[in-house]
């Protein structure tokens, strides 16, 4: 995989992961003012946190597979 396409890539989750967060987190400021409290909005604030909390474990794994290529690619042993 070529180093500039993965970057994008991570570069990718990353932005999708932090435009999330901040949902979760004026979403989760919402309820706790009272404001559209509902158990349907609840449950679908629940269920965009393990997305986002599943988007930062790829970000994570996505930049140990980079480091690795990387590491690789320093050590001139990468495929060419």
């Amino acid at each position: 995989m070529d180093p500039d396409f993965a970057l994008i890539v991570i570069g990718i989750i990353a932005v999708t992961g932090i435009v999330a967060r901040t949902v979760v987190k004026i979403t989760s400021a919402r309820l706790a003012a009272g404001t559209g409290h509902s158990d349907e909005l609840k449950a679908r604030v629940d269920e965009l946190e393990n997305t986002v909390h599943g988007l930062q474990q790829e970000l994570v794994e996505a930049h140990e597979r980079l480091d690795f290529a990387e590491r690789l690619l320093a050590k001139g042993s990468g495929p060419t």
